[in-house]
This record gives C-alpha cells, sequence and structure tokens, in this order.
C-alpha cells in the first residue's frame, strides 16, 4: 500500500464506477491532531492516517466516522456528535471523517472498501 503524504485527493468508493469524493489527507502528527477542530462545516472527507480512535472534543458540529482496516475495508462507520470520545478500534489503521449523513450518500457502509488516490 502506498504511503500518503499530508495534501488532497480523492476518495474513491466501491471501485472505479463508485463516488470520487474531494479528500484532505491527514497523515502527519501535527495534521492528525488538528484535523477538523475549530471548522464550522466538512467539506468532503478527512482521511487520517494511522488512526485507530478520534474524539469530537472542541467541535463544532456532528461528523460520520468511518474505520478501516489495513487494506482499506470499512469496519466500521458511526455518526459522533460534538464532545464525545470514540471507543478504539483495534484492527482500524485509517480514519475517514466526513459531515454527518454524508457517507450514507456516498456509500460507505461495513464492508466496502475505499481507494485513496493522493494528488500530485
Amino acid at each position: 500500500m502506498a504511503r500518503w503524504r499530508d495534501g488532497r485527493g480523492e476518495l474513491v468508493v466501491g471501485g472505479e464506477a463508485g463516488p470520487r469524493v474531494p479528500l484532505e489527507i491527514a497523515t502527519s502528527y501535527r495534521a492528525r491532531t488538528r484535523g477538523l477542530l475549530g471548522r464550522d462545516r466538512v467539506e468532503g472527507a478527512l482521511l487520517l492516517s494511522p488512526a485507530g480512535s478520534v474524539h469530537t472534543f472542541g467541535m463544532r458540529v456532528p461528523i460520520d466516522v468511518a474505520y478501516l482496516d489495513r487494506r482499506l475495508t470499512v469496519i466500521a462507520v458511526r455518526t459522533m456528535p460534538p464532545g464525545r470520545l470514540g471507543l478504539p478500534r483495534p484492527r482500524s489503521r485509517h480514519v475517514v471523517e466526513a459531515a454527518a449523513g454524508a457517507m450514507w450518500g456516498w456509500g460507505i457502509r461495513v464492508g466496502v472498501t475505499v481507494e485513496v488516490v493522493a494528488a500530485h
């Protein structure tokens, strides 16, 4: 699997014919720590890698959280309101965050595999 760097790209859901979602990639400690804090809305999605759990302390809006295994297969999806601590997912290697309700529309569900296409 490729190693990503902080930046932008696309999240492809369920194969080439699936939706392509604008993606912000956060792989450095600083970018992962900042995440979505202080934002009033979420544009597209945010990939945190590596990550096994998240929190919503300091966030202003509820978010959808998808936990991905090492093969980028969704192992859990949760909607989290602000001020919560998510349970750690032992098999999770990456986390995707988006506006609450967005993942349902994109088809992100347990068992679906996604692809990360980094912009160059």
